[in-house]
C-alpha cells in the first residue's frame, strides 16, 4: 500500500521565501545608496546575499513559514524577529572571522538590520490584511461540511467561525445521532446524516469535507472515503488525538507511510542535539573560566568547614534513565547519607553552616558545569533525581520519566518557576514536559537570563 500524505504547503510560503531571499540584499542595497551613500562593493554584495540565504534558513528553523492560517499575527512577528537575530548574530560572526568588519559601515549595517525585519513584518501585514479584506466580502471563499458534530467538529467549526478572514465557511455538520438531526449547534446546523452528506459531496454542495469521527469508527471511515470517491469535493481527516495526553505531536513520512509521533521532543533530532551540544560547550567553558576564582574561594570553605573531600559525588538518574555522577560541593559531613537516604525539606539538620549557606544560594551547583562539559549534563534541563526517589515517583506521578527524554540540567523552567526542593512533584514535571515539548535554543537562552536574575537564591532553595 503506497500512502501519500504531505505536508500542506500553499503558494503562499513559496511566495515568503522567495521575497525573503530577495529583500536583504535589496534593502542592503537600498540603506548604502540611497541612506549612507556610499560607494557600493563585493562585500556589500556578500553580506546581502548571505542575509537572504541564512534568514530563509533561520526562518525555516524556527516555524516561520509553517501554515499560517489561524496563527496570531503576533506570534508571526515574534518568529521573524527571532529568524533575523539568528541571522543576524551568524553575519556579524562571519565578518569578525574574516576580519572584515573594517570595510563595512558600521551605521549603514546597523540601519539595514533595523530596517530589514520592519519590512519583512510589513509586507506579510499587509497581504494578511489584503487577504482577509477580500474573504470578509465573501471572495475566494470555500464552504465547508463536517462529518461528525462530537468535540472535535464543534471545536473545528468555531475556530473557522472566529476566523472568517481565512476565507472559510461551515454550512453545516452532518451526524447519525438522530437527538441532534435538524437541529442547530452553536448556530450551525446538523444538516442530516452521513449517507446525506454523501449525497450532498456528490451534488456539489460544498468544497471541502472534513470528517471528524471517532478512532472506533475506522469501519464507517473507510466506507465514507470509498463513497466519497464518486465526488469531486476535497476531503480532510481530523484524527481524533485530543483524547491523548500528546507531547510534541506530529508527523513524519516514513518512506511514504504516515506516522504520528504520539511522545516526543524537538530535541529528538541530530540537529537540534548538535547545536544544545555546541552551546553547552561553548557557555559551560566561558562560564567556568569566569568563576573559577569563586569555585576555589568554595572550595576552601567547604575544606575548612569539615574534614573530607571537597567535592561530592552522587548516582542520578539522567537522560534515557541512565546513570551518571552528579558533582557538587559537598554541604554535608562526610558519609551522612550512607545510611539515611533522605528528600531534602527546609528543615534539614544534616548540612554544615558553610553548606547551608552554598545550599541556600545554589552555589553548591556550580561543579555541575564539569558535568556538562563532559556530556553528562545539560546547562538547561530537568532536574536529576536519585535512583531510589526515581523509582518511587514513576509509580506515582504520570509521565514523570518523560523528564528523561533529555539530558537533566543545572537549571530549568520549573527552577525559575521556583518548582525546586520541597514543591509540589506534579508541577515540576508539568513545567519539566513543557520544557521538553516546546525546546528552542530561544527558550533556552530565556531560562539562563532568567536564572541569573532570580534562579540562584530561592526560597525552597536549602
Amino acid at each position: 500500500m503506497q500512502f501519500n500524505i504531505k505536508p500542506d504547503n500553499s503558494g503562499f510560503v513559496w511566495l515568503h521565501r522567495i521575497i525573503d531571499i530577495i529583500l536583504p540584499p535589496v534593502l542592503l542595497y537600498l540603506t548604502v545608496v540611497s541612506i549612507a551613500n556610499i560607494d557600493w562593493h563585493d562585500r556589500y554584495t556578500i553580506m546581502g546575499t548571505l542575509g537572504g540565504f541564512i534568514f530563509v534558513t533561520a526562518a525555516q528553523m524556527v516555524g516561520t513559514y509553517r501554515n499560517w492560517r489561524g496563527r496570531p499575527f503576533f506570534n508571526s512577528v515574534i518568529l521573524i524577529l527571532k529568524a533575523w537575530t539568528l541571522t543576524w548574530l551568524i553575519l556579524i560572526l562571519i565578518s569578525f572571522l574574516y576580519k572584515d568588519t573594517a570595510n563595512l559601515s558600521r551605521l549603514t549595517v546597523i540601519i539595514w538590520a533595523l530596517v530589514t525585519p520592519a519590512i519583512l513584518i510589513s509586507y506579510r501585514l499587509a497581504i494578511r490584511i489584503l487577504l482577509g479584506y477580500y474573504r470578509l466580502q465573501g471572495r475566494n471563499c470555500r464552504t465547508i461540511a463536517i462529518v461528525g458534530a462530537g468535540k472535535i467538529g464543534q471545536h473545528l467549526a468555531q475556530t473557522i467561525k472566529e476566523t472568517p478572514w481565512l476565507g472559510y465557511r461551515v454550512i453545516g455538520f452532518y451526524d447519525d445521532n438522530p437527538k441532534i438531526l435538524n437541529t442547530n449547534i452553536n448556530e450551525i446546523p446538523v444538516l442530516g446524516t452521513i449517507d446525506q452528506a454523501i449525497k450532498d459531496a456528490q451534488n456539489h454542495q460544498f468544497n471541502e469535507l472534513y470528517i471528524c469521527l471517532p478512532l472506533r469508527t475506522e469501519l464507517k471511515i473507510k466506507s465514507l472515503l470509498n463513497q466519497l470517491t464518486n465526488s469531486t469535493v476535497v476531503v480532510k481527516y481530523i484524527p481524533n488525538l485530543f483524547s491523548f495526553d500528546l507531547m510534541h505531536a506530529q508527523w513524519i513520512n516514513l518512506k511514504g507511510i504516515p506516522v504520528i509521533s504520539v511522545f516526543d521532543s524537538p530535541l529528538n533530532s541530530t540537529t537540534a542535539l548538535l547545536i544544545k551540544r555546541i552551546e553547552d560547550i561553548a557557555l559551560s567553558s566561558i562560564i567556568l573560566l569566569l568563576i573559577s576564582p569563586v569555585m576555589l574561594t568554595l572550595a576552601i570553605g567547604v575544606k575548612l568547614s569539615s574534614p573530607g573531600p571537597i567535592l561530592y559525588r552522587q548516582s542520578r538518574i539522567g537522560w534515557n534513565g541512565e546513570n551518571f555522577n552528579m558533582l557538587k560541593f559537598r554541604s554535608m559531613p562526610v558519609d551522612v547519607e550512607k545510611n539515611n537516604v533522605h528528600w531534602g525539606c527546609a528543615k534539614d539538620k544534616t548540612n554544615t553552616k558553610f553548606g547551608r549557606f552554598i545550599r541556600s544560594t545554589s552555589l553548591d551547583e556550580l561543579p555541575q558545569f564539569l558535568n556538562v562539559l563532559n556530556g553528562d549534563m545539560s546547562i538547561v534541563g530537568p532536574r536529576p533525581e536519585r535512583d531510589v526517589f526515581v523509582e518511587q515517583f514513576r509509580k506515582e506521578i504520570p509521565r514523570y520519566m518523560q523528564k528523561h527524554m533529555v539530558k537533566a540540567g543545572i537549571t530549568g523552567w520549573a527552577q525559575i518557576h521556583g518548582w525546586r526542593g520541597d514543591t509540589s512533584l506534579e508541577k515540576r514535571i508539568e513545567y519539566d514536559l513543557h520544557y521538553i515539548n516546546n525546546w528552542s535554543l530561544w527558550l533556552d537562552i530565556k531560562i539562563i537570563v532568567l536564572t541569573i536574575f532570580k534562579g540562584f537564591i530561592n526560597k525552597n532553595a536549602y
